[in-house]
């Protein structure tokens, strides 16, 4: 016998629909859910809902082959035969992350090809790869945040099998798997589950209707969302989840959802005897969220930290348009790395109002990942252009050096450790003309307030404007790129051997700065930077020793000086 459930607390009436157009009426138990079993049931099957004869895929489908339109499939989590039994996880703090798409990282796009790249993210030195998101969405590719089925693995990308192959094969290379989960909003196509239960209530987001997390019958809607969650933890065996954009997870009721979910994933982790990590995005500056449920927040093990990008970025590039017009100085990044947030409950220009709330120096700074580029930094500008297209090498070098001995969790986006030239840029694969003409036009509506030409914004429906965004493997046989990659190897090895450059004690990091120059102390180091276009001789609070790593030639140290070219760096021990 098989047994088929479904939540739907509204609902009058729910059939289940199964191979060859046999419908069964199922019965209605407490809570709202409607159950069935039935003999031999085969693989594919579907819900009615009331007297609607339209027949719609489970909104908990575990596989969807046919898309998020067609009906869904069986899938039996216990009969994939993975091979990870000894791996015991891989914990956040002193571990670095790489951030990549699926459909983009290789040129096959799937979980099978970024298997072949194992080694090469291994050799690199990272920890954990942070895939973006990849359950089913509507369309062939996309960025994966508009995805309506969150339970099952995109099919183009070789489905539930696909992904658990990744991640056995990732482990047999000791690196964890972290995955992009939206949670915030449904995408605008393929979104059948609200139609069985009030998954949505009235407040909005910037991409839908935001989640009914507070209204009625939303204890169901949280546990269908901590359900996916657990799911992905177990069933999948991957080491954590980025949480998109929380800050559009609007809970009024006492015990926040994150919390509610940091408690779950908890108690998961001790049966499981491995870490597992949930990490937030948000833009509220809010510490509550990583701060332990015994002092008072939600109990999150990391947050996303813009700030930090934006007092790197604005230095390295000196754009001060929009959200970048409060940084841009060397006090402003000084104050990130001794406090993670710049702006502390202090007065944002972008928002018109005081934004944030400061960090307890006690917090350890591998709570905040910090990172130079990622998806959203790239894509979300007009032309996706990368760094690496504005900014010189050495400069990125200077970047790299201080995200690295930064107190954070460092986070590298795909191909930045070689300074790919592709660009990374807004796509999408909408089959609905309406839709996809609405995609378009929004785009170019939106850049054209900031002055771009709606001819030079590229459109996300182009298939050309996806394949521009896959990387260019063979760029690494080039001299230039395999210089850059030679680098990003070298610096992550030098974090690793020296415990003082991820030491994540916030009120023991020591900066000193000038004109375009920064020293900071890091235990026995000092990672002193010169981010101007003249050579500077800077002085140093100590004797050093020895270069440890320089990001270019030149470098001189004497006794508590140290002459710096150019846009260069250095790590020196004392």
């Amino acid at each position: 016998m098989s047994e088929f459930t479904v939540w739907a607390p509204e609902a009058k009436r729910v059939r289940l629909r199964l191979p060859g157009g046999a419908d069964h009426e199922m019965r209605a138990g407490r809570g709202g859910w409607w159950k069935i079993e039935v003999p031999d049931a085969g693989t594919d099957y579907a819900f009615l809902l009331d007297d609607d004869d339209r027949p719609l895929p489970d909104p908990r489908s575990r596989w969807q082959p046919f898309g998020v339109h067609g009906v869904s499939r069986v899938y039996d989590h216990s009969a994939f035969s993975w091979t990870d039994d000894s791996w015991t996880g891989r914990q956040l703090p002193g571990s670095i992350l790489y951030e990549l798409h699926v459909g983009t990282f290789t040129p096959e796009g799937t979980f099978d090809a970024i298997i072949g790249k194992l080694d090469h993210l291994v050799d690199l030195g990272v920890d954990m790869i942070e895939l973006l998101p990849v359950n089913a969405f509507n369309g062939e590719h996309n960025w994966g945040y508009d995805g309506v089925c969150w339970y099952a693995p995109h099919e183009p990308y070789g489905g539930p099998d696909g992904l658990k192959r990744l991640v056995d094969a990732a482990h047999a290379k000791g690196l964890g798997v972290i995955l992009d989960v939206v949670y915030n909003h449904f995408g605008p196509s393929g979104a059948y589950a609200p139609l069985f239960a009030p998954y949505l209530g009235d407040r909005s987001t910037p991409w839908g209707r935001a989640v009914n997390l507070d209204g009625p019958h939303s204890d169901g809607v949280r546990r269908f969302i901590i359900d996916s969650i657990l799911m992905w933890l177990r069933d999948y065996h991957v080491d954590g989840l980025r949480l998109d954009a929380v800050h559009a997870m609007p809970d009024t009721r006492a015990v926040h959802l994150l919390e509610e979910i940091a408690v779950e994933v908890e108690s998961l982790s001790t049966h499981l005897g491995r870490p597992l990590s949930l990490i937030a995005e948000s833009d509220l500056n809010d510490p509550r969220l990583i701060t332990p449920r015994e002092a008072g927040g939600y109990g999150l093990h990391a947050q996303w930290n813009d700030d930090a990008h934006h007092a790197l970025h604005t230095l390295l590039t000196g754009e001060e348009q929009g959200y970048y017009g409060d940084f841009g100085t060397m006090e402003c990044l000084a104050e990130v790395l001794r406090g993670a947030f710049f702006h502390t409950g202090t007065w944002s220009s972008f928002r018109q109002r005081q934004h944030g709330r400061p960090v307890d120096p006690r917090t350890p700074g591998h709570r905040f990942v910090a990172y130079l580029q990622n998806h959203d930094q790239i894509g979300n500008r007009a032309v996706g252009d990368r760094l690496s297209a504005t900014v010189s090498p050495a400069l990125l070098r200077v970047g790299a050096a201080l995200l690295m001995t930064a107190p954070f969790t460092p986070m590298l986006f795909m191909g930045e450790e070689w300074a790919a030239s592709t660009p990374w840029q807004y796509f999408t694969s909408h089959p609905e003309p309406e839709l996809a003409s609405a995609v378009v036009s929004g785009r170019r509506r939106e850049f054209a307030t900031h002055g771009w030409p709606s001819a030079e914004v590229p459109d996300p429906q182009d298939r050309q404007t996806f394949a521009r965004s896959r990387l260019d493997w063979a760029e690494l046989d080039k001299p230039e790129h395999r210089q850059m990659y030679d680098f990003y190897r070298r610096l992550i090895a030098l974090r690793k051997s020296r415990p003082e450059l991820s030491d994540p004690h916030l009120f023991a990091v020591e900066v000193r700065h000038g004109d375009r120059f920064l020293v900071m102390r890091r235990g026995g180091c000092l990672v002193a930077a010169n981010l101007a276009d003249k050579p500077q001789r800077v002085t140093l609070p100590g004797v050093a020793r020895r270069v440890l790593l320089a990001t270019g030639e030149g470098v001189t140290v004497q006794r508590d000086r140290i002459e710096l070219p150019a846009e260069t760096a250095a790590i020196v021990a004392l």
